[in-house]
């Protein structure tokens, strides 16, 4: 059996969940591999980003998000809404605050010592509803998706811009 790694790097926006299509990217690794027959397993490297696999439905709405995406975005407000304090969720709590305070880099997640970067309970909780990884079929050599099928990568974290990684493993034979 063929275990084949590949990566794919997204850049991210602040202010919204940020979604991108990385379907020709796994495609890609899929062909690289070699694997005529097996699965591809598609893994977020983050704790509030997701994967998963819906239809690309083409039309988009005034922020540009497509409108699946955009319904997906309302669903998830009513479950989980985002958060603008200190209330609307118990995370982040004191001593995670303090703990990512004492980090090497806290600059890199606190800009200018701002706590209020940490506000994305919401992203947390949206990216564990919605899954961390994906396994696809892989068939004569081929990433199987079906018609208007893609595979999305989401960042629910809205706080700021971020490069975000996705494994691809593929394997079989």
């Amino acid at each position: 059996m063929t275990v084949y790694k590949g990566q794919v790097t997204v850049d991210t926006q602040a202010g919204k969940p940020t979604y991108i299509d990385v379907t020709d990217e796994v495609n890609k690794i899929v062909e690289e591999s070699g694997v005529k027959e097996g699965i591809v397993s598609v893994i977020s490297c983050h704790t509030t980003c997701a994967v998963f696999s819906d239809e690309y439905d083409h039309d988009r709405n005034g922020a540009g998000d497509l409108f699946l995406h955009a319904d997906l975005n309302n669903g998830l407000q009513k479950i989980f809404p985002e958060q603008h304090d200190w209330n609307t969720y118990n995370y982040p709590g004191e001593k995670h605050l303090e703990e990512v305070e004492s980090w090497p880099n806290p600059e890199k997640y606190l800009p200018g010592g701002d706590r209020t970067m940490l506000w994305n309970g919401d992203a947390h909780l949206r990216s564990t509803l919605i899954g961390g990884s994906q396994t696809f079929e892989v068939a004569e050599g081929k990433l199987q998706m079906n018609g208007l099928a893609s595979i999305f990568f989401v960042d629910y974290d809205r706080t700021r811009e971020r490069t975000r990684r996705l494994r691809v493993i593929v394997m079989g034979e």
